[in-house]
């Protein structure tokens, strides 16, 4: 298998082969004849069949039509009621990708617009849905992508070498370290190092924003070796487990980042807020916003259920976690059948407006990790109806007094399953209709969720393909871009509701927000995910009636005298209920559970629920603690 190319060209006709390369873990092929690259007559299925491997075949980039005719061509060939108005060309690949706001009827029916879009031009076309809503973060994001295409091909040959020529090594004593370099019995700075003899993995990498003291993983421990690293698999968007990948491109690692699309995308518009906010906060960002573009140029996307190798010994499939858009549980297929892992990241086992839950079906399970931010016997959760009745509560009776409801929320996630929960409030006529003014890059993620409604529940997906149902075009609301139009919305505007970042009052808008409409008993402010230890918002929700603020040099107190909620039934992770459930349903049940993103009693607690229910080995490890896995 070390010599995979060589392998399949034996067992094609002679000379039809210009150029064969890698693309991560799946091979490329390109041709010259025309007539095989349109019909080989079944041979590449056989060599796929044969291999268990993904091969493509593409035309030679030296016998696709002009791109300026190639263009003409797409657009006569595609309806003009596929609304494909964006054609954008990948020539050292030779793909085009058409983005369109009904990709269906671009496809045509079982295909057959695509084929003649083949034939026609000998580009291979690729079919994106283009957003509902345009977000030029959105497009620069794919930009880079686009625009480094010679890099990426070169790129992407690499790592299908270091793949398979690592195969031919001798083989060495098998075994598996875990180090936790983060998220050990806290929430906040994910970032765990899995090592075997062959591979170095990096699972997850991000940063604790509630802790100004120890933020970032302890990258400075003597096993991780950035010189080393083979790879790193990001679990989701959420600034505790990306916010510090931009770093180790920073300091020089070139590597594969693997996550889903939609990840990719919120992923790189969480980092640029993250670097704005700090800058804004007059504090040095630890990285810039070229080290984000660089991070993106090495992004491999993946779908759910695909299975792909990512070192010579270890293979990744994603599989939805049910968290926010993208989100993703990594298993991890290490060594020949040596040991399966589950790294959940952080996951939700019920269905919520947006998502489906958590999957619990996996080919081989033996080491589960787990995460624990509601595990604990103290961490109650209501249901969801009981939370939109509370949140629809607390709106009319903060409406009706004529004051604002502030909802400080995460980007990503919670802020979409609000804006869902109150257009649903509306349409259903149980709320007045009312401005909710969405501030920070709350919009541009909305933006992402309409352009990948593949990975929402079926619900919301029918109401997005269907432009005058989609909830989140609906005029109620509106989009915040300057700071005179927020200072317009606190000084002038009337009862209204507030999305904006950051979630837990780290930075961000919401700080803005609340440091003006404080004072003012009519207003209420709602959390609505968790509140990191150590935060600003933690302490307001525990009592805390008063704050410093600093503005160029000068400190004051803001005095809190608006109404303070915590309406928990909208987070996205698992209650403990839903966790034990997990557990419960897994196929098959791991034999070691390992417990971490949690606060130490509730990581503790979990592990210890855990052992009595299901008589399993579990473990609560603390940071820096190194674990032999198998």
């Amino acid at each position: 298998m070390a010599d995979i190319i060589k392998e399949i060209i034996k067992d094609l006709p002679k000379d039809k082969i210009s150029e064969a390369n890698f693309e991560g873990a799946n091979i490329v092929l390109y041709t010259k004849d025309k007539d095989f690259f349109l019909n080989n007559n079944g041979l590449i299925k056989k060599i796929v069949d044969s291999i268990k491997k993904r091969v493509e075949l593409r035309p030679d980039p030296s016998i696709t039509m002009d791109m300026e005719d190639a263009e003409k061509e797409i657009k006569k060939i595609i309806p003009k009621e596929a609304g494909a108005d964006q054609i954008i060309f990948d020539p050292q690949r030779s793909r085009v990708i058409i983005e369109a706001d009904k990709p269906g009827l671009a496809i045509g029916k079982q295909g057959a617009i695509l084929r003649d879009i083949r034939s026609k031009t000998l580009w291979v076309p690729l079919i994106n849905r283009k957003p509902a809503i345009r977000s030029k973060l959105i497009e620069t994001i794919r930009a880079v992508l686009y625009q480094n295409s010679d890099y990426r091909r070169k790129f992407l040959d690499k790592i299908g070498h270091r793949i398979y020529d690592g195969w031919i090594r001798e083989k060495k004593e098998e075994w598996i370290r875990l180090s936790y370099l983060g998220a050990a019995r806290q929430v906040g700075r994910s970032c765990l190092l899995l090592q075997t003899p062959e591979s170095r993995v990096l699972l997850d990498c991000g940063v604790d924003v509630a802790s100004d003291q120890h933020p970032y993983p302890y990258l400075e421990a003597p096993e991780f070796d950035i010189n080393e690293l083979d790879a790193v698999i990001v679990t989701h968007a959420h600034i505790d487990h990306s916010g510090f990948v931009p770093y180790l491109f920073k300091y020089g690692y070139r590597g594969p980042v693997y996550c889903t699309e939609p990840t990719r995308d919120i992923m790189a518009l969480m980092l640029i807020d993250f670097v704005k906010i700090q800058r804004s906060e007059s504090k040095e960002p630890v990285f810039t916003i070229d080290d984000i573009k660089e991070m993106v140029k090495h992004t491999v996307t993946l779908e759910y259920n695909e299975v792909s190798d990512i070192t010579p010994d270890v293979r990744i499939t994603l599989y939805n976690a049910g968290h926010i858009l993208g989100s993703a549980m990594a298993h991890l297929h290490v060594g020949n059948g040596l040991h399966n892992i589950l790294y959940s990241g952080d996951q939700k086992y019920g269905r919520t407006l947006l998502l489906d839950p958590a999957v619990t079906v996996f080919p081989r399970l033996e080491t589960m990790l787990l995460e624990s931010t509601y595990g604990g016997k103290d961490a109650s959760m209501p249901e969801r109806l009981q939370s939109d009745e509370e949140l629809k509560r607390i709106v009319k009776e903060t409406v009706k007094r004529g004051g604002k409801v502030l909802i400080p929320t995460l980007g990503v996630g919670r802020s979409q399953e609000i804006q869902i929960a109150i257009e649903n409030m509306v349409r259903n006529g149980t709320l007045d209709k009312i401005p909710v003014y969405i501030d920070g890059l709350v919009w541009d993620v909305t933006a992402i969720h309409t352009a990948y409604p593949e990975f929402l529940n079926t619900s919301i997906r029918k109401q997005i393909f269907h432009k005058d149902q989609n909830p989140f075009l609906s005029e109620i609301f509106k989009h915040v871009g300057s700071q005179k139009e927020r200072m317009q919305i606190i000084e002038e505007t009337g009862p209204c509701v507030i999305l904006a970042t950051s979630g837990m009052l780290t930075g961000g808008p919401s700080v803005e927000y609340l440091k003006h409409l404080a004072d003012n008993p009519k207003n209420s402010m709602v959390f609505v995910n968790y509140q990191g230890e150590g935060s600003l918002g933690r302490r307001i929700q525990r009592g805390e009636r008063e704050y410093t603020v600093s503005n160029s040099g000068n400190s004051g107190m803001v005095q809190i005298k608006l109404e303070v909620h915590t309406v928990e039934g909208f987070s996205g992770h698992s209650s403990r209920q839903q966790l034990m459930n997990f557990i419960k349903n897994c196929e098959p049940r791991p034999k070691k559970v390992i417990i971490n993103h949690g606060d130490s009693s509730r990581c503790l607690d979990l592990a210890s629920s855990i052992h009595k229910a299901f008589r399993v080995e579990t473990l609560a490890p603390r940071n820096l603690e190194c674990l032999r896995i198998k």
